[in-house]
């Protein structure tokens, strides 16, 4: 075996190029490079330029740990961006011709959703207003905790913990005084506001008060006068049409995981649905990990978006007429940004494949070319060279699962190599060719890693997508197992030591599987849902089950515990870790101490590990020192019970 990508190099020493944007010139790109200090264990991130090619790369921010999300202004001679620089939230503004970045707001909670007018002359973010502290005062030094008293279904939510009446609310900011002005007050959380081309009116997503169902929402900018266009579903990406008279959004309202697009007339707030059962998912693979790039149009008729297809990103065209769709470039990796110049010709994004992580790729419309720009991780990938993977299905019914192999890099076909397979999360998600932490360091320690697709996952449309509604654990695990035996027909496959790892739905999977079959030699489970029942209630997310079992829990209790791992588990022989973060509010760490128990008094070899502080993504982006230990730990569980 050569030299494995290890949990250390994985967590401290790959970079990325994130938020990339293009100067409405087209020659100058602007991106946040983000990395973690090794020495500190500090995540960061600072603001670089370099020429449309990757050249003359430079870095233009040295105040603060944090700064991102930088944002050309429409002339291009200034650069909008978020710092941490004085110890809080700041939006800053810095001369493209030189000179030093000014904070023009300064907020107490974070601030998000940062958009120019499209004339240049204010502001507009998000950020959590409590409507007790609209301030945003702290308590007085040595008080008691304040009691938490709450009304409402949605008090908490993964990644925020406990928020109750604080919502994000949208503010828009004078540049030339810095006055900031609050537009919205609902005290539902709001996002992605974009201001209207003649600059009269403003477009947001406001939520429905259950952290699942949200709305598009028009507000006059002179009046204050909202009036909502979409009905409560699920709404996504929106942009304004370069007149300012129509809206492109997509929209789910009937809540399928598949979106659609539909056309909204601004004046008369008519919808018009334009595509039927669209077969590719606006947005990036992980847009949990992305933030929402939102649709962009070549001129009055043809809309450029981002999307996902058969598990890989690429770029499309969609009619906002005829509603039919073109792919523009496909590319077998995951995208991250969404930026053109302002002639509409070069795009900007950021790639992640099997053998690359978090570099810029240019698109050039008119040739048709694709460049990478940068190699960021070109140093520490030669030296330890990552895994890549190998395409291939599993024809099963109607239904093609699509799945990867990931190979050791110096795979050799006449040895045998124990075999792991990866389940992701949703269940409505998806795997593809990208680089993925924990497959990267099991595949280059000599594991086969296979990552799959079943029914149910997103990317392949909205009949295959609904497949795994009320069936969690039914076709979509027999799924698994036919890709993973098709694995296993390969010689060089051993099926003698063999183990299943999941996260969030993959978790739900795993521990499902282990009261289904003793076929695996050692498992790994991270935040499983493994009681329908008390997740139901616990979850900022758990009402959803209503939809996919028929009814609430005493609606439909049959199919809640038919469904639940924890009706199963006592079955377990399998050797099992259970991953979970304490402050998980998805997937709540009452569901891994279910699980624990029961395959502890079953007589079963388990052990959980518990990390402080840990929300439902803590191992992509929570404490370095915790990313590292949750890599190293299904390294060694798999080490020892698999060699």
């Amino acid at each position: 075996m050569g030299n494995p990508l290890s949990p250390e190099t994985i967590v401290y020493n790959i970079r990325a190029a994130t938020d990339p944007r293009i100067s409405p010139d087209g020659t100058t790109i602007v991106y946040a490079l983000a990395g973690i200090d090794p020495q500190t264990k500090r995540p960061g991130s600072q603001l670089w330029v370099c020429d449309i090619d990757g050249g003359n790369a430079r870095r233009i921010t040295w105040s603060g740990n944090a700064n991102g999300s930088p944002r050309w202004s429409p002339d291009g001679r200034q650069l909008l961006f978020l710092s941490d620089r004085n110890g809080r939230s700041s939006i800053c503004l810095l001369p493209v011709q030189g000179g030093e970045a000014r904070e023009l707001l300064g907020y107490p909670g974070p601030v998000a959703d940062l958009a120019w007018s499209p004339d240049g002359a204010q502001i507009v973010f998000t950020a959590p207003v409590d409507p007790d502290t609209p301030e945003g005062s702290p308590p007085a030094p040595g008080a008691a905790p304040a009691v938490r008293v709450t009304s409402r279904l949605d008090y908490k939510q993964d990644m925020r913990g406990w928020v109750n009446n604080t919502r994000m609310q949208v503010f828009i900011v004078d540049v030339a005084s810095g006055e900031r002005r609050q537009l919205t007050s609902e005290a539902n959380d709001h996002s992605m506001p974009a201001i209207s081309p003649d600059g009269t009116a403003i477009a947001y997503s406001v939520g429905a008060g259950d952290n699942l169902h949200n709305r598009l929402v028009l507000q006059d900018l002179a009046s204050g006068e909202t009036r909502e266009v979409i009905a409560p579903g699920r709404v996504g990406v929106f942009s304004w049409s370069p007149e300012g008279g129509r809206i492109i959004v997509a929209s789910d309202p009937e809540m399928t995981a598949q979106p659609d697009f539909y056309v909204i007339d601004a004046a008369t707030g008519a919808v018009r649905q334009i595509t039927d059962d669209l077969a590719i998912m606006p947005g990036s693979i992980f847009p949990l990990l992305a933030p929402p790039e939102p649709p962009v149009w070549l001129d009055e008729r043809q809309v450029l978006f981002l999307g996902g297809r058969a598990g890989a990103n690429g770029l499309y065209v969609v009619d906002s007429e005829s509603g039919s769709v073109e792919p523009v470039h496909r590319m077998q990796a995951m995208l991250g940004g969404l930026s053109l110049d302002a002639e509409k010709r070069v795009v900007v994004t950021s790639s992640s494949g099997f053998t690359s992580f978090g570099e810029l790729v240019v698109y050039d419309s008119q040739s048709g070319v694709s460049r990478t720009v940068t190699a960021l991780n070109a140093e520490t990938f030669a030296a330890q060279p990552p895994a890549d993977g190998e395409r291939f299905v599993v024809d099963r019914g109607d239904f093609e699962i699509e799945a990867w192999l990931l190979h050791p890099p110096d795979f050799d076909p006449a040895k045998q190599y124990p075999v792991v397979m990866d389940i992701h999360g949703g269940p409505q998600g998806a795997y593809g060719p990208f680089f993925l932490g924990w497959q990267q360091v099991l595949a280059t320690n000599g594991f086969l890693v296979i990552a799959a697709n079943p029914r149910g996952s997103a990317t392949y449309g909205r009949r295959f997508t609904q497949q795994v509604v009320g069936d969690w654990g039914g076709e979509d695990y027999r799924d698994l197992l036919a890709v993973f035996d098709a694995v296993l027909q390969r010689p060089y496959a051993d099926a003698t030591r063999t183990g299943i790892f999941g996260y969030s739905y993959g978790g739900y999977m795993t521990s499902w599987m282990l009261g289904q079959t003793d076929r695996f030699q050692a498992c790994v489970c991270g935040a499983p849902p493994f009681d329908f029942e008390s997740m139901y209630g616990t979850s900022d997310m758990g009402v959803y089950g209503a939809a996919h079992w028929g009814g609430k829990p005493h609606e439909a209790a049959e199919a809640y515990a038919q469904r639940s791992p924890s009706g199963f588990a006592h079955r377990c022989t399998t050797p099992t870790l259970i991953i979970q973060g304490e402050a998980d509010e998805r997937c709540p760490v009452g569901q891994a101490e279910q699980m624990f128990t029961i395959l502890k008094q079953a007589g079963c070899e388990v052990e959980l590990a518990r990390y402080p502080g840990g929300n439902h993504l803590f191992p992509f982006i929570g404490l370095p020192e915790h990313r590292v230990d949750v890599h190293q730990r299904i390294l060694d569980w798999f080490t020892r019970h698999l060699r």
